[in-house]
């Protein structure tokens, strides 16, 4: 088994050949199998008999690996690798979560809890059942009105992605708006088949306990979540804390009346001891959908910002300009701030990646149809369709992964991504000084980890992402144009 590596191939079998209860924890972002609903009955039953059930068919993008979720034989695999108590940090799909958690369960582990990540960027592919009453009658639709669509799918307004030449820079296309022709269209103008997509579930599972939590954490080094490492910076004193042990003479600490078994003493606290609030099972991207959604509290005792490092402190992003301040006379504001990380910037996704070419990724190019062939749909979209380096469909965001990666790994415990795919987790990971292996599949793919997981540069884990990335990419472009860093030089 070997560590800060991409293993590339079938994850399966490059799991068969690591040792037993060699892996301190699993992060991973796996297929969330969105083919058709296969029979429940007949899964379960295979599944309880030998832990996998053929399935046919195809899921995301038209692709067959993701026409069902990974299955009891594969989690057993990783509780075999896994360390008594490890944790298993697992993305699933919200329609699918629930074979996902069955899944993991029937392969032995439990389940612990589930971390909702909420964003504001998702895209509707809901169908409009109006159009296709009209369309299933024969009837022509009035074009009422236009506007300019994403290159999605987006049936619930009577279009689709269409990659007409008057797309404009940006890849967007005119969309027709069509009013209903028959009576039977009007009466379910409005209705459609699908929700926007806003939450991806996150199941939380561990592997069981070899004795109790102190006696697994001593022989194991896991067990815990690292609550403190993790929790929200906050200028309240909702995290403070006082540790009896501090001597009473302390000068940094303040005397506080309490009341214990009826009988007024006092104790020592620590003055401005300030942990920040405990993690919660809700984080979200910032957008303005999300934030709507949380309570308005009340003002908190100190200024500046209380969205902590783990949740990325990208301050000139435009999302997190929109959050409410919270401090001294901010008036309160939105919860959300508590919660906060930021999805994948293009310059997140392309980090590391500039000797590569611009393409069009599979994703960006999928409105035009799921059964269209890859070449296909690159060729139909044409110069109007956003090209990146970063061809990867779901790249998750750096930040995020960082938090995740810090909540369940020990110091020099060893983090596992079965799915690697751009990198993410192995770039997460190098960011906070973990060990690390991914196993990526499809070869593309793996070459885009290993440069962007190259990419990131040997600096302090306190550092937030974007800076990091920022100053990977200065130093990478200094050497390019052959400027050294004076230490470098003095090293010469």
């Amino acid at each position: 088994m070997k560590v800060n590596n991409v293993y590339v191939g079938n994850n399966i079998e490059v799991l068969k050949t690591f040792p037993d209860n060699s892996i301190d924890s699993v992060v991973t972002d796996p297929p969330y199998g969105l083919g058709k609903e296969p029979n429940a009955i007949e899964v379960l039953q295979s599944w309880i008999t030998n832990g996998y059930h053929e399935v046919k068919g195809k899921g995301f993008m038209g692709k067959e690996w993701d026409a069902f979720v990974p299955q009891p034989n594969f989690w057993k695999e990783i509780y075999r690798v896994l360390k008594p108590g490890g944790y298993v940090l697992s993305f699933a799909g919200t329609r699918t979560y629930d074979w996902m958690v069955m899944a993991v369960c029937l392969a032995g582990f439990e389940i612990r809890d589930m971390i909702a990540w909420l964003y504001g960027s998702g895209f509707p592919k809901s169908h409009d059942i109006s159009k296709a009453i009209d369309k299933m009658m024969g009837a022509e639709r009035e074009v009422v009105g236009s506007y300019k669509g994403a290159v999605q799918n987006n049936d619930s307004v009577g279009g689709g992605f269409n990659a007409s030449k008057d797309a404009d820079e940006h890849g967007r296309t005119t969309v027709n708006i069509t009013a209903p022709s028959t009576d039977e269209a009007k009466q379910w103008q409005g209705w459609g088949t699908a929700l926007k997509p806003a939450l991806e579930p996150i199941v939380m599972a561990r592997k069981p306990l070899d004795g109790t939590v102190a006696q697994n954490v001593l022989k194991w080094g896991v067990g815990g979540i690292n609550i403190d490492e993790c929790r929200v910076a906050t200028d309240d004193d909702i995290g403070a804390r006082y540790d009896s042990s501090f001597q009473e003479g302390n000068s940094q600490f303040v005397s506080e009346t309490a009341t214990k078994s009826g009988k007024r003493m006092s104790i020592k606290k620590p003055n401005n001891i300030n942990l920040g609030r405990f993690p919660a099972n809700v984080i979200h991207d910032g957008s303005d959908e999300v934030v709507s959604l949380f309570p308005e509290t009340n003002p908190s005792s100190s200024g500046g910002i209380s969205s902590g490092r783990n949740f990325g402190q990208n301050y000139d992003d435009e999302s997190i300009k929109k959050l409410p301040r919270t401090g001294h006379d901010d008036n309160g504001g939105s919860a959300s701030r508590f919660f906060y990380t930021a999805k994948a910037s293009q310059e997140e996704r392309n980090f590391g990646l500039s000797g590569f070419e611009d393409k069009v990724s599979e994703h960006n190019s999928g409105g035009i149809g799921r059964k269209t062939s890859v070449e296909k749909r690159i060729h139909m979209s044409g110069t109007n369709a956003p090209k990146m380096k970063n061809i990867h469909p779901t790249v998750k965001p750096i930040e995020l992964m960082r938090y995740l990666v810090k909540l369940v790994t020990p110091k020099n415990g060893i983090c596992l991504d079965l799915y690697l795919g751009s990198g993410t987790t192995a770039i997460a990971c190098e960011m906070e000084k973990f060990s690390w292996i991914g196993i990526e599949l499809m070869p593309e793919y793996a070459e885009i980890a290993k440069s962007r997981i190259g990419a990131v540069k040997d600096y302090e884990a306190t550092l937030d992402t974007k800076t990091i990335i920022k100053e990977s990419i200065k130093e990478d472009k200094e050497k390019e144009l052959g400027i050294q860093n004076i230490f470098d030089l003095l090293g010469e």
